[in-house]
């Protein structure tokens, strides 16, 4: 009987063997599905984090380009202007040119006339020599060389000439 007393309590460790297994196994589990569960829901979180992000740089985005799409507009109203200031600063330069020579025209014309009218006195202002209408140097000896001033007229075309 102490064979057979023996072998119960063997099968009393067994099953509370089996029992404390089952128990660590029931323990295991359920910090598994713990485990799974908090995993679940950091990843969810994380999931969250990560949308929230890419909304945020989707609503950047759109503010970037609307800025962007603003900043283009200046520059091109901007470089508009600056073509059209640029058109109008050509158009003087031009017409400063051609008054330039309307001027120089005006005062050779002048001294034209005060070398016909028999003036001779120079002007305060006018500087020594200038050149002439037709390119000759006129001055002092311009005006003392007779020589000179026959070759002057005799160098003219006609229609130069007719001016006088």
């Amino acid at each position: 009987m102490a064979s057979s007393s023996g072998a119960s309590s063997g099968s009393t460790t067994m099953l509370r063997n089996s029992s404390s297994e089952e128990d660590l196994q029931q323990v295991m589990d359920l910090r598994k599905r713990k485990r799974m569960l908090s995993n679940r829901e950091s990843a969810r979180r994380s999931r969250v984090k990560k949308q929230k992000h890419l909304d945020d740089l989707m609503g950047q985005l759109g503010q970037l380009s609307k800025e962007n799409n603003e900043i283009l507009k200046r520059m091109n109203v901007t470089s508009q202007l600056y073509m059209n200031i640029e058109a109008e600063n050509s158009i003087l330069r031009a017409q400063m040119a051609e008054l330039s020579h309307r001027l120089n025209s005006l005062n050779e014309i002048i001294e034209y006339v005060h070398f016909c009218s028999g003036t001779f006195e120079r002007r305060e202002d006018a500087a020594a020599p200038t050149t002439g209408a037709f390119g000759h140097q006129l001055g002092d000896d311009f005006f003392m060389n007779p020589w000179n001033n026959a070759d002057f007229h005799l160098n003219q075309p006609i229609m130069d000439m007719i001016m006088y």
